[in-house]
């Protein structure tokens, strides 16, 4: 817990991203019960069901060292239920149609050259116009043998300096450049050589469209939308608020390693519960 790194130690930064997802869940939580969220008098059954169950499964020790009690597994579950029905609440409305060109997913595999380099310091430095011009012949030359009819896939393994030989991105994900030219080809079509700020890229088209990738992407990005609305909505109702940590309280809770206690299901059965609301 002790080791560090950048000055934070892993028990520090574990301890940041606790209090990061409690106060983001404390957050949404008020914010349903300023918007009126309830839940239903089966949602309180569920969740009732859900404190027996895992409370239930907690052995005498763990109760002791946790300090828990089956009222507060019931409270935090009430909460997380009230911020998951806000949620939904709030992007109840959105619907964004995703076209087809909007989500497609293309895959490609690429042979790259570096036109700079990093020195002992880890600075970046550019190659001189010599040196470019070289590397750029070179990738003229490999081009032709693969217009030629040499495998690509060969030539991206002896020439290639990405480790990756095949990738697959979407409309925003690469490098303009990348991206304009990868756009324009058809299956099994090569690039022309594509100069970029690191280097020179070869592609060749594998497939121009994958109906299942696409579709999932989709999904993807409905989600996204409904994230950035609820977000919205979030940020403003944090800005309003007053927070104040217990810092003394805080500093002295620390990680502790005991043999006896490892109870890992609090979220697994409230995400077995939850299914329950949403089915």
């Amino acid at each position: 817990w002790e080791v560090s790194f950048d000055g934070i130690t892993l028990e520090d930064n574990v301890k940041d991203n606790v209090l990061a997802q409690i106060a983001r869940m404390k957050s949404v939580y008020m914010l349903a019960l300023e918007k009126g969220v309830t839940l239903t008098e089966q949602e309180e059954e569920w969740l009732e069901e859900a404190a027996d169950a895992y409370f239930g499964s907690l052995t005498e020790t763990e109760v002791e060292v946790l300090g828990i009690t089956k009222e507060m597994v019931l409270q935090l579950y009430k909460e997380n239920a009230l911020a998951d029905k806000v949620y939904q609440q709030i992007v109840a409305q959105v619907n964004p149609e995703i076209s087809d060109d909007e989500a497609r997913i293309i895959t490609l595999e690429q042979i790259f050259m570096p036109t700079v380099q990093k020195d002992k310091g880890g600075t970046i430095i550019s190659y001189s116009a010599e040196m470019k011009a070289g590397v750029l012949d070179k990738m003229s030359q490999i081009r032709q043998k693969a217009l030629d009819g040499e495998g690509f896939t060969e030539l991206a393994g002896k020439y290639s300096e990405d480790e990756e030989i095949r990738i697959s991105f979407q409309k925003g994900e690469a490098d303009p450049a990348i991206e304009k030219a990868a756009f324009q080809l058809q299956t099994d079509e090569i690039s022309e050589v594509i100069e970029t700020s690191d280097g020179y890229y070869l592609l060749k088209c594998i497939t121009t469209f994958d109906r299942a990738e696409t579709d999932a992407n989709k999904l993807v990005l409905i989600e996204k939308r409904k994230n950035e609305v609820f977000r919205l909505e979030y940020d403003t109702y944090v800005e309003k608020q007053a927070r104040k940590l217990n810092e003394k309280l805080w500093q002295n809770i620390d990680m502790k390693q005991i043999a006896d206690v490892d109870t890992q299901s609090f979220f697994t059965v409230y995400e077995t519960c939850l299914e329950r609301f949403n089915n």
